[in-house]
C-alpha cells in the first residue's frame, strides 16, 4: 500500500496495530508524502517519540493548526536525550524530509528493527512499498 492509499490514522499502514498518540498526531500534521513517510517511521518505532522533547520540538501549534517542524528538530538532535543508535535513525529519517545530510553508513549502527523501519521508509518514499521486507532463512 502506498502512501496515497492510506485511509485512518488510527492503524498504521502497514496494518501492524494503532499509532501511539504521539505518532498519530505527527502523521496528521504531514502535509507532504515525505512527511507522512517519516512521520511513520517515527511512530514505528516508538522510543524517540517517547522523549518528551522530541515531540515538544517536532509538533508546533500554530494558528491554523499543528506544524510538523522538522528544522527545529534537526537543530537539536545533538541535545536531545538520546542514546547513538536513536540518533542515527533520527538522522537518517530526518535527511529524508531534507534536513540534513547523513552517510547512508549510519545503518550500521541500527538494530534489525530500526533498519527494517528505515528500508520500509526509502521504499514508502519511492512510491511502492509492496517489496516484503523479511528476515533472510
Amino acid at each position: 500500500m502506498t502512501i496515497h492509499q492510506l485511509g485512518s490514522i488510527s492503524e498504521t499502514p502497514a496494518g501492524e496495530g494503532p499509532l501511539t498518540q504521539p505518532g498519530a498526531r505527527l502523521f496528521r500534521a504531514a502535509t507532504s508524502d515525505r512527511g507522512r513517510a517519516v512521520a511513520q517511521a517515527l511512530a514505528e518505532e516508538r522510543t524517540i517519540l517517547a522523549v518528551h522533547r522530541v515531540e515538544s520540538a517536532l509538533l508546533v501549534e500554530r494558528g491554523h493548526g499543528t506544524v510538523l517542524h522538522w528544522e527545529g528538530l534537526r537543530g537539536k538532535l545533538y541535545t536531545l536525550p538520546l542514546d547513538p543508535e536513536q540518533r542515527a535513525f533520527l538522522g537518517l529519517i530526518l535527511s529524508m524530509v531534507g534536513m540534513g545530510q547523513v552517510a547512508i553508513t549510519a545503518v550500521t549502527d541500527l538494530n534489525t528493527e530500526r533498519l527494517r523501519i528505515i528500508v520500509q521508509a526509502l521504499l514508502r518514499l519511492a512510491g511502492d512499498d509492496s517489496i516484503a521486507i523479511a528476515t533472510r532463512i
